[in-house]
């Protein structure tokens, strides 16, 4: 047996438990930073320079790509170089400045990623403006909060989106001063905004203002905040992470030395689809590795249904995905093989089996069957636009099955990555031909210190042989505080370590598994503590079921769950079992519920659940968990008090007609 590869040393010792804390595993950092973190980069110093840098080196260079329109058809991409959006930058900056904005004054950008949205980030980065994402989907009121707890002076908004900004009026209007468009204005909106005082600006009235002047660009230290990153929490108002120029270039040093390192270096002819919302961390330190080295980034049509199509004329090198979006892929591509005759459902098996084993053998995913890749899987290669060389996941969990599915098929690296907004998005990232790693977000970034603390009252232990615990992380890319909330920072920062609130586990080589979220646990009413994240990861395995909600609490004794099932899936066990029934009357049937009870007792007995894990009763829901409803955030993480307060009728039913569990 080869002797386990190990991606971490360790960097301090363990620390045993005191009185007031938990005790603490060793601190460790990946091994491609044995000899110390990336040096910092001479003359770069904000990320200003991150793009000033890239224009100087490749001014020609196509950077920001939008989509033609011809004959009310989209067309190829036209694309802006480095220079041209470089000159458009100097141009918005100079009209900002002669409105009286300059350093320091929170300007907010809201709307669908667009080369304005990037020039207008641009133009604050230049001018030491904060840049503010306002971003619709934290709930509603976000915006009217965001503008008037961080203070936003200017706001540049999507043309479609000035509706919605001008409904935070008259609240905002105690801020809010001067407001752009990214397209046209129209007369009645010209009205509203005069009335309250205020001043709006279609694109082009806006870049005229700065025409005639100039304006000195001021020195930007590593410290100052480039940008105030509202994240959604899960309770409570959006907290404002401080994000310095610090925390980003340290970010894109080590981002840069991790893909150096497996030899998948970013290279000036990479491309980047840019559809993640760039007020999110993830898809805006995408960008910024893309920008820095002088890569291209092209931006999609805004339509989710469109993404496939948008992304076979793109053509990118690098595809980032939430899992949400992946699991789309994935079932999009076994129906169709479903569907296909036999010879070539059997074919895609042997050859998907085939290339699965050589890959556990250890062969690269390119080396396992390149007969094969061009005869079977070149086609889906093809629908992701046919050069994607790595896929990124990020922002929440990606099922394993999906994972092992497309590590196959699609002919690419998928890696699973793990970061916070607070920790500058990349802190734990899986690397590429490591099939072991399958299921983990992989060893820590290098950049970032990272350990386990225990978490007693959950029976986290991190110094048990297979250490559990909260996991901490430690390094230039932290944030430097919530806005205006010092209390929340203390909570979480302790002595340099910045604590996540999810519950990780070390693996053998190194990578980090993350198994269950700090907060989200209950007892029920005989005593028995619950893990919900971790049953839910369980339970979500079953193919038949979308996504899985679980609830007890410490008045019942057992749990209950609200179940989105896969119409796919539960429309075929009705053919079979001769029910015939449309999609919404079978989620009422009670031998559908039977169904999908006996599918997540099946799971619980295999993963060997405790007999109070296993679910009693479900209801069954044909509408996904949704943002509509305020149901989960942005990143698909569930909003368990709204869940609570939604479904509390059902929940109820569900504890009344089953009050004598089954065992």
């Amino acid at each position: 047996m080869a002797e386990q590869k190990r991606f971490i040393i360790e960097v301090e010792k363990a620390k045993e438990a005191t009185q007031d804390t938990p005790s603490r595993g060793p601190a460790y950092r990946s091994i491609f930073a044995k000899d110390g973190f990336p040096a910092p980069i001479q003359g770069l110093d904000s990320c200003w320079d991150v793009f000033r840098l890239s224009v100087e080196k490749y001014p020609n260079n196509p950077m920001l790509g939008t989509r033609e329109i011809v004959d009310g058809k989209h067309g190829k991409y036209k694309w802006l170089t480095y220079k041209e959006v470089y000159d458009m930058v100097i141009k918005v900056g100079n009209s900002i400045r002669s409105c009286g904005y300059g350093e320091g004054v929170k300007c907010g950008i809201y709307g669908a990623n667009s080369a304005e949205w990037i020039m207008s980030m641009e133009a604050c980065n230049a001018h030491g403006l904060l840049c503010v994402p306002l971003y619709d989907t934290l709930g509603f009121g976000a915006i009217e909060f965001i503008i008037s707890h961080a203070e936003v002076s200017i706001a540049f908004a999507e043309e479609k989106k000035i509706p919605e900004l001008l409904k935070t009026f008259p609240n905002a209007t105690k801020y809010l001063k001067t407001i752009v468009s990214f397209g046209k204005v129209t007369p009645e909106q010209k009205q509203e905004v005069e009335k309250f005082g205020l001043t709006i600006y279609s694109w082009s009235e806006f870049l005229q203002l700065g025409e005639s002047q100039s304006f000195d660009l001021p020195t930007k230290q590593r410290s100052d905040i480039c940008t105030i990153m509202y994240t959604s929490g899960t309770t409570g108002d959006p907290k404002g992470v401080l994000i310095s120029n610090e925390s980003i270039i340290t970010l894109l040093a080590g981002v840069k030395r991790l893909l150096e390192s497996v030899n998948e270096k970013l290279v000036v002819k990479d491309v980047y689809l840019s559809y993640l919302p760039l007020a999110h961390i993830f898809d805006r330190v995408i960008e910024e590795t893309f920008i820095w080295h002088g890569a291209s980034i092209g931006f999609w049509r805004g339509d989710v249904k469109l993404l496939i199509e948008d992304l076979g004329e793109l053509k990118p090198t690098i595809f980032c995905a939430v899992p949400r979006v992946l699991d789309r892929v994935y079932t999009g591509l076994t129906q169709k093989i479903s569907s296909g005759g036999f010879l070539k459902k059997t074919l895609f098996n042997f050859a998907f089996s085939y290339k699965l084993n050589n890959m556990k053998k250890g062969k690269k995913h390119d080396a396992a069957s390149p007969l094969l890749d061009k005869v079977v899987f070149d086609k889906v290669k093809q629908g992701l636009g046919g050069h994607v060389r790595l896929i990124l996941s990020g922002a929440a969990p990606l099922s394993m099955h999906v994972e092992n599915y497309l590590r196959v098929v699609t002919c690419s690296h998928v890696l699973q990555g793990y970061g916070l907004t607070e920790t500058c998005a990349g802190t734990f990232v899986s690397l590429p031909n490591e099939l072991d790693m399958l299921g983990t977000v992989g060893p820590p970034v290098p950049n970032v210190d990272a350990c386990l603390e225990s978490v007693p009252e959950m029976g986290y232990d991190a110094l048990a042989s297979t250490p559990r615990g909260e996991i901490c992380v430690k390094g230039d890319t932290l944030f430097s505080g919530y806005y205006k909330r010092e209390d929340l920072t203390k909570e979480v920062l302790i002595d340099g370590w910045f604590h996540t609130g999810d519950i990780g586990e070390w693996q053998p080589n190194g990578g980090m598994k993350i198994i269950d979220r700090k907060k989200n646990i209950f007892k029920l009413s005989q005593g028995e503590y619950v893990a919900v994240e971790n049953l839910e990861n369980i339970f979500s395995q079953v193919p038949s079921i979308e996504s899985i909600w679980v609830y007890g609490n410490s008045f019942e004794a057992f749990l209950v769950a609200v179940v989105t099932p896969s119409k796919q899936a539960l429309e075929h066990w009705a053919e079979e079992n001769g029910i015939s029934t449309d999609f919404n009357s079978l989620c009422e049937d009670s031998r559908a519920k039977s169904y999908i009870l006996e599918e997540l007792s099946k799971i619980g007995k295999e993963k060997k659940l405790k007999g109070f894990e296993f679910i009693k009763a479900v209801h069954l829901d044909p509408v996904p968990l949704d943002m509509e409803r305020d149901l989960i955030t942005p990143t698909y993480k569930k909003k368990r008090p709204q869940l609570l307060k939604y479904y509390q009728n059902v929940i109820d039913n569900m504890y009344k007609s089953g009050t004598k569990p089954r065992a």
